[in-house]
């Protein structure tokens, strides 16, 4: 009886806290969090240095022919990002003149913030990581984060050197896109990452006529998506089914399998005061 009693004490204990923490201020309990965030935030930092640390000394040991070959590869890199910037600015160009004759309002731009990140929360609950800059790098709450393949998803929560990024497949993340080269709206939500199984969201109001049985179709941000640029790549969507009314269909979208691996990531910063940025 008395071994039981012991053995029972921590949970006991663990009630009490968990009780107490329930009736104590909203307000109060909001600082706690902040400030053990914050606490635990220089440790993820200090890893994330050390790990970049290791990288470069594995690197600073490959052979002179290697790095050779690897700067003729980055040339030719460079070359092509050069052309694909001159396109760029061609397009833009255009956009503008387009604008002016529609009488449309200008597409929001963006100032470009790269970021290591420093940890990933990924579970059934959780969809999130914490990357290495915060608000003394100009991160503000809102702010879309992408990546080479596209969205990653967007600034929840800001701290002073450290943010916390909502990835897009969480269920709470939802944003207005479409399918590429067709500009109807539709609504995507994230629906979080199985057990291992890649991540993936779902895909609602999709108009009845459309149909992917040729290929799978690319699904992309709209520009009815607050602050994401229209255009960039969302997942892929194999199959549509239609939905029990019988007035729009819905179907899964697969995300990139890289989502939960990236070790780097921007986040757009509008450039105009004006662009809302609330979630």
């Amino acid at each position: 009886m008395g071994k039981s009693s012991v053995h029972a004490r921590p949970l006991v204990l663990l009630g009490c806290l968990l009780l107490i923490w329930w009736f104590v201020p909203p307000f109060i309990k909001s600082f706690v969090q902040v400030n053990f965030f914050e606490l635990q935030a220089p440790a993820w930092s200090a890893a994330s240095h050390l790990k970049d640390l290791q990288l470069y000394w594995s690197l600073r040991n490959h052979s002179q022919q290697e790095l050779i070959e690897a700067g003729r590869d980055l040339a030719r890199l460079n070359s092509a990002y050069e052309l694909s910037r001159q396109k760029e600015a061609a397009l833009n160009k255009e956009i503008e003149h387009l604008e002016k004759m529609l009488n449309l309002p200008p597409l929001p731009n963006y100032n470009y913030e790269v970021a290591r990140v420093t940890r990933r929360d990924i579970n059934q609950w959780w969809q999130q990581l914490v990357i290495r800059k915060g608000k003394d790098h100009g991160i503000i709450e809102g702010a879309p984060v992408v990546y080479a393949g596209g969205v990653v998803g967007r600034i929840q929560k800001v701290f002073k050197n450290t943010a916390i990024v909502e990835l897009i497949s969480s269920p709470n993340f939802r944003i207005a896109a479409s399918f590429e080269g067709d500009r109807r709206p539709v609504i995507y939500q994230g629906v979080g990452t199985p057990a291992f199984s890649n991540p993936r969201g779902i895909i609602h109001n999709v108009p009845p006529d459309y149909t992917t049985e040729s290929t799978p179709k690319r699904l992309v941000t709209s520009r009815l998506g607050g602050t994401f640029p229209e255009g960039l790549v969302l997942g892929q969507v194999d199959e549509l089914k239609a939905r029990s009314d019988g007035l729009f269909q819905e179907g899964k979208v697969s995300l990139p399998q890289n989502l939960m691996s990236l070790s780097e990531v921007a986040i757009l910063i509008p450039l105009d005061e004006d662009v809302d940025t609330t979630i």
